[in-house]
């Protein structure tokens, strides 16, 4: 697999023999006055990203009561945010401490790859959160049975094999391009919209296919999600108690806000391919993909959910649960 992998990220000559090696990355901002300050802040956005995550993920981890099928999904999901933001920020910051700009060509791939793999899980897991919703207040009777560890288990490394099969289909699909100069990249990170206006070849293809898997992977767990919170806002709806429906709708709001966010922005990132020549625009939906969204979710999880609250108290006091 590695050799196969290797394989796929030999650059390839343009016709006039030429070949990029190496890409340059603009960064955030070009102003050299400003590097100072915009190393501090995402170096402080990655620490809270990451602290934020771990904590909720101990949480998680040590709390008898979130032992629950909700909480394992979340558990998966901090993980994914960590690497997610783990995949695009040291690199970006590396690169303003050594002010090294440029990277291979090999290693703008393998971004793209872990990338994709990691938000392609991100999908799949969003959906199987709603699944399990529907599921516990839906059908409440058979929810132990029908969310089993072995199909908790079975839904995540099926969003693995998935995500793989995405990111790995873009990877092959790169290879067959071409790439002559010019080699700058108006972005802190390397993702597909950006290499396929460098391309010397055409790059149809490749936009078909990633309107095409996208649809498989955004289009349709969004559908299922929808279809899920239909029936459970009509099984809320038929509660008399008022205390009952505003209970039940808090447990799905965190998950609501979180898919809103995740979907709008990958929405607009990669659903606008050729309309327009990519921008600064761009950059700041990058920075809301691979920073703001990972910072955020732990804090939307927490901030309504007392037993999280309560669970994230007693990790960082060091103290035990009474449960």
């Amino acid at each position: 697999m590695d050799l196969f992998l290797q394989g796929l990220m030999q650059p390839k000559s343009g016709a006039n023999g030429t070949v990029v090696t190496e890409f340059i990355l603009l960064g955030v901002v070009e102003m050299p006055g400003l590097q100072l300050l915009i190393f501090v802040l995402f170096l402080f956005a990655y620490m809270v990203t990451v602290g934020g995550n771990l904590a909720i993920l101990a949480a998680i981890l040590v709390e008898p009561k979130l032992h629950t099928p909700m909480y394992f999904f979340l558990g998966n999901l901090s993980v994914l945010d960590v690497g997610c933001i783990t995949v695009t920020i040291p690199s970006m910051l590396s690169g303003l401490l050594s002010h090294k700009h440029t990277v291979p060509y090999e290693a703008c791939l393998t971004q793209i790859f872990f990338f994709h793999l990691l938000v392609g899980v991100d999908c799949f897991l969003l959906t199987a959160m709603a699944y399990d919703r529907f599921l516990a207040i839906c059908r409440p009777l058979t929810y132990s049975t029908r969310m089993s560890q072995m199909v908790q288990r079975t839904l995540v490394a099926a969003s693995w094999a998935c995500a793989f099969s995405n990111a790995l289909s873009h990877i092959v699909a790169m290879s067959t391009l071409n790439f002559c100069g010019p080699n700058v990249i108006n972005h802190f990170y390397c993702d597909l919209p950006q290499l396929f206006q460098l391309s010397c070849s055409s790059t149809q293809l490749n936009e078909l296919l990633l309107f095409a898997v996208g649809f498989i992977m955004a289009g349709t767990p969004m559908a299922l999600i929808v279809t899920s919170y239909a029936h459970v806002a009509a099984a809320v709806l038929r509660i008399r108690s008022v205390e009952g429906r505003k209970k039940t709708f808090s447990t799905c709001g965190s998950h609501l806000t979180v898919v809103t966010m995740f979907y709008g922005s990958g929405i607009f990132n990669y659903m606008r391919l050729g309309s327009v020549k990519l921008s600064d625009k761009d950059k700041a939906i990058g920075i809301f993909n691979t920073v703001i969204n990972p910072m955020l979710n732990p804090l939307i999880y927490s901030l309504r959910n007392p037993d999280v609250q309560g669970a994230l108290w007693r990790v960082l006091m060091g103290r035990q649960s009474l449960a």
